[in-house]
Protein backbone atom coordinates (compact mmCIF):
# COMPACT_ATOMS: atom_id res chain seq x y z
CA UNK A 1 0.00 0.00 0.00
CA UNK A 2 1.71 3.14 -1.05
CA UNK A 3 1.98 6.31 1.43
CA UNK A 4 -0.73 9.01 1.32
CA UNK A 5 0.52 11.98 -0.39
CA UNK A 6 -0.45 15.73 -0.13
CA UNK A 7 0.47 18.94 -1.42
CA UNK A 8 0.40 20.76 1.91
CA UNK A 9 -0.16 19.32 5.12
CA UNK A 10 -1.04 21.47 7.94
CA UNK A 11 -0.29 20.91 11.43
CA UNK A 12 -2.73 22.35 13.80
CA UNK A 13 -6.25 23.23 13.36
CA UNK A 14 -6.61 26.81 15.64
CA UNK A 15 -7.53 29.66 13.53
CA UNK A 16 -4.32 29.70 11.64
CA UNK A 17 -5.13 25.95 10.46
CA UNK A 18 -8.76 27.64 9.72
CA UNK A 19 -7.65 30.27 8.01
CA UNK A 20 -4.90 28.44 5.80
CA UNK A 21 -7.97 26.20 4.71
CA UNK A 22 -10.26 28.87 4.25
CA UNK A 23 -6.95 30.81 1.81
CA UNK A 24 -6.21 26.93 -0.04
CA UNK A 25 -9.85 26.44 -0.81
CA UNK A 26 -10.22 29.72 -2.58
CA UNK A 27 -7.04 30.01 -4.22
CA UNK A 28 -8.07 26.14 -6.01
CA UNK A 29 -5.55 24.23 -4.03
CA UNK A 30 -7.71 21.86 -2.33
CA UNK A 31 -4.61 18.97 -2.01
CA UNK A 32 -5.13 19.84 1.77
CA UNK A 33 -4.78 17.94 4.52
CA UNK A 34 -4.82 19.29 8.20
CA UNK A 35 -3.39 17.15 10.89
CA UNK A 36 -5.00 17.70 14.33
CA UNK A 37 -4.41 15.97 17.54
CA UNK A 38 -7.76 16.57 19.18
CA UNK A 39 -11.39 15.64 17.89
CA UNK A 40 -12.13 19.35 16.84
CA UNK A 41 -11.30 22.48 16.12
CA UNK A 42 -10.66 25.31 18.15
CA UNK A 43 -6.70 24.90 19.35
CA UNK A 44 -6.61 27.36 22.28
CA UNK A 45 -9.80 28.10 22.99
CA UNK A 46 -11.08 24.55 22.83
CA UNK A 47 -8.14 23.43 25.38
CA UNK A 48 -8.73 26.64 27.77
CA UNK A 49 -12.25 25.98 29.94
CA UNK A 50 -11.41 27.63 32.92
CA UNK A 51 -13.73 29.68 34.81
CA UNK A 52 -13.76 32.96 33.38
CA UNK A 53 -11.98 32.13 30.01
CA UNK A 54 -12.24 35.00 27.70
CA UNK A 55 -10.16 37.26 25.24
CA UNK A 56 -8.47 40.39 25.82
CA UNK A 57 -8.98 41.68 22.23
CA UNK A 58 -12.30 43.66 21.79
CA UNK A 59 -14.37 40.44 20.09
CA UNK A 60 -14.85 43.02 16.49
CA UNK A 61 -11.14 42.76 15.98
CA UNK A 62 -10.74 39.35 18.10
CA UNK A 63 -12.07 37.43 14.23
CA UNK A 64 -11.22 36.65 11.12
CA UNK A 65 -11.69 39.20 8.36
CA UNK A 66 -13.57 37.24 5.90
CA UNK A 67 -15.73 35.84 8.52
CA UNK A 68 -17.61 39.10 10.28
CA UNK A 69 -19.22 38.12 13.18
CA UNK A 70 -22.31 40.87 13.93
CA UNK A 71 -23.61 38.57 17.29
CA UNK A 72 -20.57 38.89 19.66
CA UNK A 73 -22.59 39.21 22.97
CA UNK A 74 -19.82 41.08 24.83
CA UNK A 75 -17.16 43.99 23.79
CA UNK A 76 -14.28 40.87 25.41
CA UNK A 77 -15.93 37.45 23.65
CA UNK A 78 -16.13 34.69 25.98
CA UNK A 79 -14.08 31.24 25.42
CA UNK A 80 -17.39 29.04 24.85
CA UNK A 81 -18.48 31.72 22.12
CA UNK A 82 -15.24 32.13 20.19
CA UNK A 83 -15.14 28.20 20.48
CA UNK A 84 -18.57 28.55 18.30
CA UNK A 85 -16.59 31.10 16.23
CA UNK A 86 -14.08 28.62 14.84
CA UNK A 87 -16.27 26.07 14.89
CA UNK A 88 -18.97 27.66 12.17
CA UNK A 89 -15.74 28.77 10.31
CA UNK A 90 -14.59 25.84 9.26
CA UNK A 91 -18.52 24.32 9.27
CA UNK A 92 -19.54 27.01 6.38
CA UNK A 93 -16.20 27.47 4.83
CA UNK A 94 -15.96 23.78 3.94
CA UNK A 95 -12.53 22.86 5.77
CA UNK A 96 -14.01 20.37 8.17
CA UNK A 97 -13.56 18.17 5.22
CA UNK A 98 -9.57 18.98 5.17
CA UNK A 99 -8.91 18.02 8.66
CA UNK A 100 -8.16 14.71 9.98
CA UNK A 101 -8.96 14.53 13.92
CA UNK A 102 -7.05 12.57 16.47
CA UNK A 103 -4.14 12.79 14.39
CA UNK A 104 -0.96 14.08 16.12
CA UNK A 105 2.29 14.65 14.29
CA UNK A 106 5.19 12.63 16.34
CA UNK A 107 7.95 13.22 13.37
CA UNK A 108 8.30 15.50 10.37
CA UNK A 109 11.66 15.17 8.16
CA UNK A 110 12.12 16.87 4.89
CA UNK A 111 13.87 14.47 2.20
CA UNK A 112 15.68 16.15 -0.26
CA UNK A 113 15.57 13.60 -3.03
CA UNK A 114 11.54 13.05 -3.08
CA UNK A 115 11.44 16.88 -2.78
CA UNK A 116 9.01 16.62 0.47
CA UNK A 117 8.20 16.31 3.43
CA UNK A 118 8.03 12.82 5.65
CA UNK A 119 5.40 12.93 8.38
CA UNK A 120 4.51 10.26 10.91
CA UNK A 121 1.29 10.63 12.57
CA UNK A 122 -0.32 8.25 15.09
CA UNK A 123 -2.53 7.00 12.38
CA UNK A 124 0.28 6.66 9.86
CA UNK A 125 2.43 7.67 7.72
CA UNK A 126 2.26 10.24 4.59
CA UNK A 127 4.39 12.91 2.48
CA UNK A 128 3.48 16.53 1.59
CA UNK A 129 5.17 18.75 -0.86
CA UNK A 130 4.86 21.59 1.80
CA UNK A 131 4.86 21.39 5.48
CA UNK A 132 2.80 24.58 7.09
CA UNK A 133 3.08 24.35 11.34
CA UNK A 134 0.01 26.21 12.57
CA UNK A 135 0.29 25.10 16.34
CA UNK A 136 0.26 28.39 18.07
CA UNK A 137 2.14 29.67 21.28
CA UNK A 138 0.00 28.71 23.99
CA UNK A 139 -0.56 25.16 23.52
CA UNK A 140 1.95 23.16 25.82
CA UNK A 141 0.89 24.32 29.46
CA UNK A 142 4.04 24.61 31.43
CA UNK A 143 4.62 23.04 35.20
CA UNK A 144 7.34 24.48 36.92
CA UNK A 145 10.32 22.79 38.46
CA UNK A 146 9.57 22.53 41.78
CA UNK A 147 10.99 20.24 44.19
CA UNK A 148 8.32 17.53 45.48
CA UNK A 149 5.88 18.78 43.03
CA UNK A 150 4.78 15.22 42.56
CA UNK A 151 4.49 14.53 46.08
CA UNK A 152 1.38 16.23 46.49
CA UNK A 153 -1.52 14.51 48.26
CA UNK A 154 -4.24 16.57 47.26
CA UNK A 155 -5.64 17.18 43.69
CA UNK A 156 -3.64 19.62 41.32
CA UNK A 157 -4.64 20.61 37.45
CA UNK A 158 -2.95 23.32 34.98
CA UNK A 159 -5.43 26.13 34.40
CA UNK A 160 -5.39 24.90 30.30
CA UNK A 161 -6.54 21.73 31.57
CA UNK A 162 -8.91 21.94 34.24
CA UNK A 163 -10.85 19.92 36.22
CA UNK A 164 -14.32 20.43 36.07
CA UNK A 165 -15.12 17.05 37.84
CA UNK A 166 -13.15 18.33 40.99
CA UNK A 167 -15.67 20.52 43.00
CA UNK A 168 -13.46 23.53 44.38
CA UNK A 169 -16.77 24.62 46.97
CA UNK A 170 -15.46 24.64 50.65
CA UNK A 171 -11.66 23.97 49.59
CA UNK A 172 -8.30 25.56 50.69
CA UNK A 173 -7.26 26.04 47.36
CA UNK A 174 -3.35 27.42 46.40
CA UNK A 175 -3.39 29.32 43.23
CA UNK A 176 0.33 29.13 42.06
CA UNK A 177 1.48 32.24 39.12
CA UNK A 178 -0.78 35.19 38.54
CA UNK A 179 -0.35 35.59 34.68
CA UNK A 180 -3.23 36.36 32.48
CA UNK A 181 -5.08 33.04 33.10
CA UNK A 182 -5.04 33.76 36.79
CA UNK A 183 -6.57 36.69 36.55
CA UNK A 184 -9.39 35.58 34.64
CA UNK A 185 -10.29 32.55 36.75
CA UNK A 186 -9.23 34.04 40.59
CA UNK A 187 -12.26 36.41 40.69
CA UNK A 188 -14.41 33.32 39.83
CA UNK A 189 -13.62 30.72 42.21
CA UNK A 190 -12.61 33.01 45.06
CA UNK A 191 -16.47 32.64 46.13
CA UNK A 192 -16.16 29.10 46.31
CA UNK A 193 -13.30 28.67 48.62
CA UNK A 194 -12.97 28.01 52.44
CA UNK A 195 -9.87 29.81 51.68
CA UNK A 196 -7.75 31.11 48.53
CA UNK A 197 -3.62 31.48 48.54
CA UNK A 198 -2.35 33.36 45.30
CA UNK A 199 1.52 32.38 45.03
CA UNK A 200 3.23 35.64 43.31
CA UNK A 201 6.56 35.69 42.18
CA UNK A 202 6.11 38.92 39.53
CA UNK A 203 2.95 41.26 39.81
CA UNK A 204 0.98 42.07 36.78
CA UNK A 205 0.07 45.29 35.37
CA UNK A 206 -3.85 45.29 35.29
CA UNK A 207 -5.86 47.86 33.61
CA UNK A 208 -9.22 48.76 33.29
CA UNK A 209 -11.13 46.27 31.32
CA UNK A 210 -14.69 48.14 30.45
CA UNK A 211 -16.26 44.86 29.65
CA UNK A 212 -19.86 45.71 28.26
CA UNK A 213 -22.53 43.57 27.37
CA UNK A 214 -23.59 44.64 23.34
CA UNK A 215 -27.12 46.04 23.09
CA UNK A 216 -29.51 44.22 20.96
CA UNK A 217 -30.10 47.42 18.92
CA UNK A 218 -25.81 47.06 18.21
CA UNK A 219 -25.98 43.87 16.80
CA UNK A 220 -29.41 44.07 14.71
CA UNK A 221 -27.26 47.37 13.00
CA UNK A 222 -24.32 44.93 12.94
CA UNK A 223 -26.23 42.36 10.85
CA UNK A 224 -27.84 45.27 8.47
CA UNK A 225 -24.92 47.02 7.71
CA UNK A 226 -21.64 45.70 8.00
CA UNK A 227 -20.11 48.43 7.18
CA UNK A 228 -20.34 49.61 10.85
CA UNK A 229 -19.03 46.59 12.03
CA UNK A 230 -16.02 46.95 9.66
CA UNK A 231 -15.64 50.73 10.84
CA UNK A 232 -15.84 49.58 14.62
CA UNK A 233 -13.16 47.25 13.46
CA UNK A 234 -10.71 49.47 12.23
CA UNK A 235 -11.36 52.15 14.94
CA UNK A 236 -10.36 49.15 18.04
CA UNK A 237 -7.19 48.08 15.07
CA UNK A 238 -6.17 51.73 15.10
CA UNK A 239 -6.29 51.95 19.17
CA UNK A 240 -4.43 48.83 19.88
CA UNK A 241 -1.82 49.65 17.21
CA UNK A 242 -1.46 52.73 19.00
CA UNK A 243 0.72 50.64 21.72
CA UNK A 244 3.49 50.47 19.21
CA UNK A 245 4.30 53.91 20.25
CA UNK A 246 5.11 52.14 24.35
CA UNK A 247 6.86 48.83 22.58
CA UNK A 248 9.04 50.18 20.22
CA UNK A 249 9.14 53.60 19.56
CA UNK A 250 9.61 55.40 22.88
CA UNK A 251 9.27 54.23 26.29
CA UNK A 252 8.15 57.14 27.81
CA UNK A 253 5.00 57.07 26.17
CA UNK A 254 3.74 54.32 28.61
CA UNK A 255 2.93 57.10 31.51
CA UNK A 256 -0.91 57.62 30.51
CA UNK A 257 -1.07 53.63 30.87
CA UNK A 258 0.96 53.19 34.05
CA UNK A 259 -1.26 56.19 35.39
CA UNK A 260 -4.38 54.33 34.75
CA UNK A 261 -3.05 51.07 36.18
CA UNK A 262 -2.00 52.54 39.01
CA UNK A 263 -5.34 54.59 39.33
CA UNK A 264 -6.99 51.46 39.56
CA UNK A 265 -4.99 49.60 42.10
CA UNK A 266 -5.46 52.63 44.46
CA UNK A 267 -8.74 52.58 43.57
CA UNK A 268 -9.46 49.27 44.47
CA UNK A 269 -7.39 48.07 47.01
CA UNK A 270 -7.56 49.59 50.30
CA UNK A 271 -5.09 48.36 52.12
CA UNK A 272 -1.58 49.51 51.71
CA UNK A 273 0.75 46.29 52.17
CA UNK A 274 -1.37 44.39 49.69
CA UNK A 275 -1.20 47.30 47.13
CA UNK A 276 2.45 46.55 48.08
CA UNK A 277 2.54 43.89 47.14
CA UNK A 278 0.34 44.35 43.87
CA UNK A 279 2.53 46.83 42.39
CA UNK A 280 4.56 46.04 39.43
CA UNK A 281 8.57 46.88 38.86
CA UNK A 282 8.77 46.91 35.39
CA UNK A 283 8.01 49.30 32.93
CA UNK A 284 4.08 47.96 31.08
CA UNK A 285 4.55 46.76 28.03
CA UNK A 286 7.65 44.76 29.16
CA UNK A 287 5.44 41.84 30.05
CA UNK A 288 2.26 40.75 29.04
CA UNK A 289 -0.53 43.40 30.56
CA UNK A 290 -3.88 42.32 31.20
CA UNK A 291 -7.40 43.60 31.21
CA UNK A 292 -9.60 42.99 34.58
CA UNK A 293 -12.13 45.00 36.81
CA UNK A 294 -12.32 41.80 38.99
CA UNK A 295 -9.48 40.71 40.06
CA UNK A 296 -8.27 43.25 42.50
CA UNK A 297 -11.23 43.58 44.43
CA UNK A 298 -11.41 39.23 44.87
CA UNK A 299 -7.47 39.29 46.12
CA UNK A 300 -8.95 41.80 48.49
CA UNK A 301 -11.51 39.57 49.88
CA UNK A 302 -11.00 37.89 54.07
CA UNK A 303 -10.50 34.29 52.60
CA UNK A 304 -7.68 35.96 50.51
CA UNK A 305 -4.10 35.32 50.62
CA UNK A 306 -1.57 37.02 48.35
CA UNK A 307 1.99 35.52 49.34
CA UNK A 308 5.21 36.73 47.17
CA UNK A 309 7.79 34.97 49.03
CA UNK A 310 9.49 32.62 46.97
CA UNK A 311 8.05 28.84 46.55
CA UNK A 312 11.10 26.46 48.26
CA UNK A 313 8.92 23.04 47.73
CA UNK A 314 5.61 21.33 47.16
CA UNK A 315 4.88 18.98 50.35
CA UNK A 316 2.33 15.97 50.78
CA UNK A 317 0.16 18.73 52.52
CA UNK A 318 0.49 21.89 50.83
CA UNK A 319 3.57 24.51 49.95
CA UNK A 320 6.50 25.81 51.16
CA UNK A 321 7.96 28.88 51.08
CA UNK A 322 11.44 30.14 51.71
CA UNK A 323 10.20 31.67 54.87
CA UNK A 324 9.25 28.28 56.15
CA UNK A 325 5.83 28.57 56.42
CA UNK A 326 4.33 25.54 55.04
CA UNK A 327 0.85 26.25 53.51
CA UNK A 328 -1.45 23.63 53.56
CA UNK A 329 -4.19 23.40 50.50
CA UNK A 330 -6.23 20.69 49.25
CA UNK A 331 -6.03 21.58 45.73
CA UNK A 332 -3.00 23.12 43.61
CA UNK A 333 -4.01 25.00 40.11
CA UNK A 334 -1.08 25.83 38.33
CA UNK A 335 -1.38 29.19 36.31
CA UNK A 336 1.79 29.05 35.11
CA UNK A 337 1.40 29.53 31.35
CA UNK A 338 2.86 27.75 28.43
CA UNK A 339 6.30 26.39 27.13
CA UNK A 340 6.72 29.07 24.19
CA UNK A 341 8.09 27.67 21.56
CA UNK A 342 5.38 25.11 21.80
CA UNK A 343 7.49 21.50 22.58
CA UNK A 344 6.08 20.31 19.56
CA UNK A 345 8.42 22.05 17.52
CA UNK A 346 10.91 18.90 18.02
CA UNK A 347 9.14 16.74 15.84
CA UNK A 348 9.82 19.00 12.66
CA UNK A 349 13.56 18.07 11.20
CA UNK A 350 15.24 19.95 8.63
CA UNK A 351 17.81 19.05 6.47
CA UNK A 352 20.59 18.99 8.77
CA UNK A 353 19.13 17.25 11.51
CA UNK A 354 18.69 20.79 13.59
CA UNK A 355 14.52 20.51 14.69
CA UNK A 356 12.80 23.51 14.45
CA UNK A 357 12.65 23.89 18.28
CA UNK A 358 16.19 23.76 18.03
CA UNK A 359 16.39 26.83 16.23
CA UNK A 360 14.85 29.25 18.89
CA UNK A 361 17.04 27.37 21.89
CA UNK A 362 20.82 27.79 19.68
CA UNK A 363 20.03 31.61 18.03
CA UNK A 364 16.28 32.51 17.25
CA UNK A 365 15.83 32.90 13.20
CA UNK A 366 13.06 33.40 10.48
CA UNK A 367 12.40 35.18 7.86
CA UNK A 368 9.56 36.75 7.88
CA UNK A 369 8.26 34.78 11.32
CA UNK A 370 7.52 32.58 8.29
CA UNK A 371 10.65 30.72 7.06
CA UNK A 372 13.73 29.21 8.06
CA UNK A 373 17.08 28.40 5.80
CA UNK A 374 17.74 24.66 6.18
CA UNK A 375 14.10 24.02 6.31
CA UNK A 376 13.18 23.45 2.68
CA UNK A 377 9.18 24.23 2.02
CA UNK A 378 8.47 24.80 5.13
CA UNK A 379 6.51 27.72 6.56
CA UNK A 380 5.53 28.49 9.93
CA UNK A 381 2.47 30.43 11.76
CA UNK A 382 3.61 33.16 14.09
CA UNK A 383 7.43 31.77 14.06
CA UNK A 384 10.25 34.51 15.69
CA UNK A 385 9.66 37.59 15.30
CA UNK A 386 6.38 37.71 13.80
CA UNK A 387 3.56 37.91 16.67
CA UNK A 388 2.27 41.41 17.49
CA UNK A 389 3.03 42.98 20.31
CA UNK A 390 0.84 45.79 19.05
CA UNK A 391 -2.15 43.77 17.54
CA UNK A 392 -4.25 41.25 17.68
CA UNK A 393 -2.42 37.53 16.79
CA UNK A 394 -5.31 37.11 14.01
CA UNK A 395 -4.46 40.35 12.01
CA UNK A 396 -1.34 38.82 11.74
CA UNK A 397 -2.27 35.37 11.04
CA UNK A 398 -3.92 36.61 8.14
CA UNK A 399 -0.95 38.03 6.50
CA UNK A 400 0.88 34.94 7.24
CA UNK A 401 -1.86 32.92 5.54
CA UNK A 402 -1.71 34.93 2.59
CA UNK A 403 1.71 35.26 2.26
CA UNK A 404 2.12 31.21 2.57
CA UNK A 405 -1.03 30.67 -0.24
CA UNK A 406 0.48 32.99 -2.43
CA UNK A 407 3.90 30.70 -2.04
CA UNK A 408 1.82 27.30 -3.14
CA UNK A 409 0.43 29.28 -5.71
CA UNK A 410 3.62 30.48 -6.97
CA UNK A 411 4.69 27.19 -6.73
CA UNK A 412 2.50 25.99 -8.95
CA UNK A 413 2.91 28.24 -11.92
CA UNK A 414 6.48 28.34 -12.22
CA UNK A 415 6.96 24.40 -11.65
CA UNK A 416 9.02 24.88 -8.65
CA UNK A 417 9.92 21.64 -6.46
CA UNK A 418 11.73 23.57 -3.60
CA UNK A 419 11.73 26.91 -1.77
CA UNK A 420 14.48 28.04 0.92
CA UNK A 421 14.70 31.18 1.71
CA UNK A 422 18.35 32.50 1.15
CA UNK A 423 20.81 32.82 3.95
CA UNK A 424 21.97 36.43 3.55
CA UNK A 425 18.15 37.79 3.48
CA UNK A 426 17.20 35.63 6.41
CA UNK A 427 20.39 37.38 8.27
CA UNK A 428 19.62 40.28 6.98
CA UNK A 429 16.01 40.25 8.18
CA UNK A 430 17.12 38.86 11.62
CA UNK A 431 19.74 41.92 12.20
CA UNK A 432 17.22 44.44 11.64
CA UNK A 433 14.34 42.68 13.93
CA UNK A 434 17.35 42.72 16.46
CA UNK A 435 18.32 46.49 15.64
CA UNK A 436 14.62 47.83 15.44
CA UNK A 437 14.09 45.72 19.06
CA UNK A 438 17.49 47.66 20.77
CA UNK A 439 16.04 49.92 23.32
CA UNK A 440 12.27 48.66 23.01
CA UNK A 441 10.37 48.08 26.08
CA UNK A 442 10.48 44.46 25.44
CA UNK A 443 14.15 44.40 26.12
CA UNK A 444 14.92 47.56 28.58
CA UNK A 445 11.61 47.17 30.25
CA UNK A 446 13.15 45.29 33.81
CA UNK A 447 11.63 42.02 33.59
CA UNK A 448 11.35 38.58 31.73
CA UNK A 449 8.78 37.04 29.78
CA UNK A 450 8.15 34.42 27.12
CA UNK A 451 9.01 36.64 24.40
CA UNK A 452 12.42 37.32 25.32
CA UNK A 453 15.20 34.70 25.34
CA UNK A 454 17.92 33.90 28.21
CA UNK A 455 19.45 36.79 27.57
CA UNK A 456 16.71 39.29 27.40
CA UNK A 457 16.32 39.56 23.88
CA UNK A 458 13.14 39.81 21.84
CA UNK A 459 12.93 36.42 19.70
CA UNK A 460 8.49 36.78 19.44
CA UNK A 461 7.72 40.12 18.62
CA UNK A 462 7.17 42.10 15.59
CA UNK A 463 9.11 45.25 16.12
CA UNK A 464 7.47 47.52 13.88
CA UNK A 465 3.60 48.52 12.64
CA UNK A 466 1.76 45.69 12.02
CA UNK A 467 0.11 47.29 8.57
CA UNK A 468 4.24 47.42 7.77
CA UNK A 469 4.21 43.83 8.05
CA UNK A 470 0.97 43.57 5.99
CA UNK A 471 2.96 45.39 3.35
CA UNK A 472 5.31 42.97 3.26
CA UNK A 473 3.58 39.62 3.32
CA UNK A 474 0.95 40.89 0.76
CA UNK A 475 3.13 38.63 -1.70
CA UNK A 476 5.67 35.81 -2.17
CA UNK A 477 8.72 37.51 -2.70
CA UNK A 478 9.86 34.39 -4.92
CA UNK A 479 13.56 36.64 -5.60
CA UNK A 480 14.45 35.91 -1.52
CA UNK A 481 14.32 32.22 -2.14
CA UNK A 482 16.44 29.76 -3.77
CA UNK A 483 14.27 27.76 -5.49
CA UNK A 484 14.94 24.23 -7.35
CA UNK A 485 12.39 23.01 -9.98
CA UNK A 486 9.72 20.03 -9.78
CA UNK A 487 12.42 16.92 -10.55
CA UNK A 488 10.61 14.32 -12.57
CA UNK A 489 8.40 11.93 -11.77
CA UNK A 490 6.68 14.30 -10.06
CA UNK A 491 4.22 13.76 -7.73
CA UNK A 492 0.49 14.56 -9.30
CA UNK A 493 -0.50 17.29 -7.05
CA UNK A 494 2.67 19.31 -9.31
CA UNK A 495 2.70 17.32 -12.33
Amino acid sequence: MSTPHHEVAVIGAGFAGIALGVGFLEAGIDDVVILERADEVGGVWRDNTYPGCACDVPSALYSLSFAPNPGWSRTYATQPEILDYARRVAREHGVERLIRFQTEVTDARWEDDAQHWRITTTRGELTARVLITALGPFGDPKLPDIPGRDTFAGTTFHSARWNHDHDLRGERVAVIGTGASAVQFVPEIQPLTEHLTVFQRTPTWVLPRMDLRAPALQRALFRRVPAAQRALRGLIYATIEGLGLVGFVDVRFRAPYEAAGRFQLRRQVADPELRRKLTPQYMLGCARAVLADRYYPALGQPNVAVVTEPIEEITPRGVRTADGVEHEVDTIIWGTGFDVPPKRHRVVVGRTGETLADTVVTDVRSYLGTTLRDFPNLFTILGAFSAGGNQSALFMIENQVRYVVDAVRTMRSQGIGVVEVRPEVEAAFVAEMRERSEGSVWETGGCNSYYTDANGRNQGLWPNWSWEYRRRTRTFDVESYETTPVREPAHAALA
